[in-house]
């Protein structure tokens, strides 16, 4: 594969930046604790599919306490068009239940702006505790709650990551270690949303709409 120079990489994320100067998550939360329970039911599943489902589910559960209560075939019968459903409303009701004894009933129930001065997991260790958290989703939550410069590791990514030159490894923690390496630190904070975006919507798996990618004349696949 081609490996890009440090001013290519620069040049791809300057921009995606004037194209997409704020990017951010197309998970429908209305808090910090319901962004959690979008991003561990999104796994294996598009946004708009968890959107879909979870509009009637925070209606009746939008907290820890609410949600950890709900019976589980409710919980189920919310999201079952969503894959996986049955083992995902058992890691939701489980974390559910977790967070509520150890942060609050109402833990993570605040606004998004306040998150950092209330009691919910700070840590990737401490969301990586909670069941069906595996190191992606504690990524996410960690990037979009606290503004962590980290690289959530999805499909996308894994895709785009020798696609564009940036990474050749196999697995997400190595697509992850070489993206954190060679994306310019000013970038790492958004770097994720533009990538997956990108994935989502250009740079697809199957027919990549290279004649409307923005990284022309530098992306090795754009060139081909």
């Amino acid at each position: 594969m081609t490996f890009l120079s440090a001013g290519q990489i620069d040049e791809i994320f300057r921009r995606f930046k004037k194209d997409n100067p704020n990017p951010k998550t197309e998970l429908i939360a209305p808090n910090p604790f319901t962004l959690l329970v979008s991003v561990v039911l999104s796994a294996q599943a598009t946004d708009k599919s968890v959107n879909k489902a979870t509009e009637s589910l925070y209606k009746v559960a939008d907290s820890p306490y609410k949600m950890s209560q709900l019976p589980l075939e409710e919980l189920e019968a919310h999201i079952k068009s969503i894959g996986l459903y049955k083992s995902k409303a058992a890691h939701v009701k489980a974390l559910s239940e977790i967070i509520a004894e150890k942060y609050g009933k109402d833990a993570g129930t605040c606004s998004f702006d306040e998150i950092s001065a209330n009691p919910f997991p700070r840590t990737r260790d401490e969301f990586m505790e909670l069941p069906g958290v595996g190191r992606k989703t504690a990524n996410v939550m960690l990037n979009v709650l606290y503004h962590q410069p980290v690289i959530p590791v999805d499909t996308h990514l894994l895709r785009l990551a020798p696609r564009l030159g940036l990474s050749s490894a196999k697995t997400p923690e190595g697509v992850e270690r070489d993206l954190l390496e060679k994306i310019p630190e000013k970038y790492l904070q958004d770097a994720h949303h533009w990538l997956i975006l990108h994935g989502r919507y250009v740079c697809t798996a199957r027919n990549p709409k290279c004649a409307e990618c923005i990284l022309g004349g530098i992306c090795p696949k754009n060139m081909e």
